[in-house]
């Protein structure tokens, strides 16, 4: 079993994340990616920043990762998700999971995404044409 748990200022490739958790045992693979879009509540979003406090964001992440594993029965759990700036269109988040059967696959990633937006201490500026504002990631 293995999980991938990284907080980076580099660009995300989702492609390497379907690579990183493909084995021979597991027939599904499922993968969240989540961009930054370039409005919110009817704003035009120009740019995100994202912070986080990394010693227990990753702590969180490898929580995560380690209750999907449990609660779903996947084989490897991959969480990657970006700091600093981070323009339209580019990736955030990604989360890739993998296994035996598509409907935990499925689950598993639903639960990662989900749990990192209430849990993981990781905040963003959203950056609009009339000023900025600093929002938890949290709902």
């Amino acid at each position: 079993m293995k999980s991938l748990i990284h907080i980076t200022s580099e660009k995300l490739d989702p492609q390497l994340a379907v690579d990183l958790v493909n084995y021979p045992a597991c027939g599904g693979i499922v993968t969240f990616v989540g961009t930054v879009r370039d409005q919110t509540k009817g704003k035009r979003v120009l740019k995100l920043e994202f912070e986080a406090y990394e010693p227990m964001a990753l702590k969180e992440m490898q929580k995560i990762a380690d209750e999907a594993k449990s609660k779903f029965g996947v084989e490897h759990v991959l969480i990657n998700h970006r700091t600093g700036v981070v323009e339209i269109g580019e990736e955030a988040v990604v989360i890739g999971v993998s296994s035996p059967h598509r409907k935990e696959a499925f689950q598993a990633c639903e639960y990662c995404i989900d749990t990192l937006k209430l849990t993981v201490p990781i905040w963003k500026k959203e950056f609009f044409e009339d000023g900025e504002v600093w929002v938890s990631a949290h709902p």
